[in-house]
């Protein structure tokens, strides 16, 4: 899954957009987006967030700038140390694939930040959140909540690719917008699961548009 692999595979399945979330974590999503934009695909650099709740929160930016502030926020919550032993080197890398560092602070872990604030800083910073793979058991919201809190600001929720399209209003029982995404850990998975977005421009503006259905955009999944 290094930057470049990334950026060939999704040129490989005729990707537009991809959005680089790794987990509590931004550092590699500038080094993708530089070697995708050379590629002609749009990267949105966010992050997968582990609240305290346990559930995992996709935070989809317009810039890097914005992807690191969040982060800045996420590790000032986040303890531990990882165990290169137990869980392997939590690698950096560049857009050449060089490795450039690695991450000491423990990834996969929860921060101590509840759904709503992370929600909340999340909008601050104007990006997307969107709460992830909601129909899994392990970290998905209502795996995690048994149901989908009224009044939290989601922008989306993702349903992952074992739903089906026909299954999956039922299933989530909300009005919240769904969208599908491969939450590829593979070079393989890249792309096995897509949503399609009619914008006038790749951005996170234009995209937050087409999930609100205002200004003739719009999504499928």
């Amino acid at each position: 899954m290094s930057p470049r692999r990334i950026a060939e595979e999704a040129k490989r399945k005729s990707l537009d957009i991809l959005g680089v979330c790794d987990h509590n974590s931004a550092e590699n999503a500038a080094a993708v987006s530089e070697t995708a934009g050379r590629a002609g695909i749009r990267v949105f650099p966010g992050l997968e967030i582990t609240t305290r709740e346990e559930v995992h929160l996709l935070a989809l930016f317009e810039s890097i700038d914005s992807a690191l502030s969040m982060q800045e926020e996420v590790y000032g919550h986040l303890a531990g140390e990882n165990d290169e032993t137990a869980f392997g080197r939590q690698v950096i890398a560049d857009a050449e694939d060089e490795v450039v560092g690695f991450e000491a602070k423990f990834l996969l872990g929860a921060v101590t930040l509840s759904l709503g604030s992370v929600v909340e800083s999340i909008h601050a910073l104007r990006g997307l959140a969107i709460a992830a793979h909601v129909d899994r058991r392990a970290f998905g919201l209502i795996g995690q909540l048994g149901f989908v809190p009224q009044g939290l600001a989601l922008d989306a929720l993702e349903i992952s690719p074992r739903l089906a399209r026909e299954e999956a209003r039922d299933k989530v029982a909300s009005d919240l917008p769904l969208v599908r995404g491969s939450d590829a850990h593979k070079l393989q998975e890249i792309g096995t699961a897509t949503t399609s977005f009619f914008l006038e421009d790749p951005a996170i503006g234009e995209v937050r548009k087409a999930l609100l259905g205002v200004e003739g955009r719009g999504f499928a999944i």
